[in-house]
């Protein structure tokens, strides 16, 4: 249930926040929000830019507040390949790591809330509903990873592409029902939805251009489609 933005007990920073609501944040007491933002600051960061590399030292975590964050890793040969999306208000982080296992980028622009990890740590060892929802975020990538074992595994490259749309739609907005026309920024280019997808650039145009044939997007721009039906478009994934 969301909490009153206008109780006076919450952190003026957190009142509207939606990590609060819908985030790990919503786990925290108002004396333990009033602990964290003491050490907490907001950040926007233009598309592109580097939120963390690989291997680097962990000192802060974040919550992502608007947009996209873009995670990849890199091949011994140096490729590059995404392995993920973050999307508000996912926590950004593997608490009680040392060192990041993956880089980090914008992949559209963000805004992030930051904390120092000694800080976000403490409070994990004695909030027992803190550790649960960052276990529950932890267990439902891995079904989305699982989830895209498969799609990469099995689906026709139609099916990838509409799985690929139909995720993204609905991590932009989780309350989101099956609705017609919803207009979806893509956060990714082309060339990256192909990497990610294992196809080639000019398989995803292909595909692109078969769903609007068959009705399911209309182009707005070369990054920003309207889904003429969620649940069409999800039948489409084989979801």
């Amino acid at each position: 249930m969301r909490k009153d933005i206008h109780n006076s007990d919450i952190p003026v920073l957190c009142q509207a926040c939606e990590a609060r609501h819908r985030g790990v944040c919503g786990a925290l007491s108002p004396e333990q929000l009033i602990k964290l933002s003491k050490s907490t600051g907001r950040e926007v960061m233009k598309k592109s830019s580097v939120v963390s590399n690989l291997d680097e030292e962990v000192g802060r975590f974040s919550n992502v507040i608007k947009g996209v964050v873009k995670l990849t890793n890199v091949t011994q040969d140096g490729r590059q390949q995404i392995v993920g999306l973050q999307f508000a208000p996912d926590f950004l982080g593997r608490p009680f790591g040392d060192r990041t296992q993956v880089s980090a980028e914008a992949a559209t622009d963000v805004e992030l809330c930051s904390f120092p990890k000694a800080t976000i740590e403490a409070l994990i060892k004695e909030n027992a509903d803190l550790e649960h929802k960052l276990h529950e975020q932890a267990l439902t990538q891995l079904d989305e990873a699982r989830g895209w074992m498969l799609a990469l595994g099995r689906k026709t490259a139609g099916e990838k592409i509409a799985y690929f749309l139909y995720w993204v739609a609905t991590h932009n907005d989780p309350t989101r029902q099956c609705n017609d026309d919803v207009e979806l920024k893509i956060p990714l280019t082309r060339s990256e939805i192909a990497d990610f997808l294992g196809l080639t650039i000019e398989t995803v145009s292909r595909q692109f251009t078969k769903l609007r044939k068959e009705g399911l997007i209309d182009a707005v721009d070369r990054n920003a489609i309207v889904i003429k039906s969620m649940e069409k478009l999800a039948q489409r994934a084989d979801v």
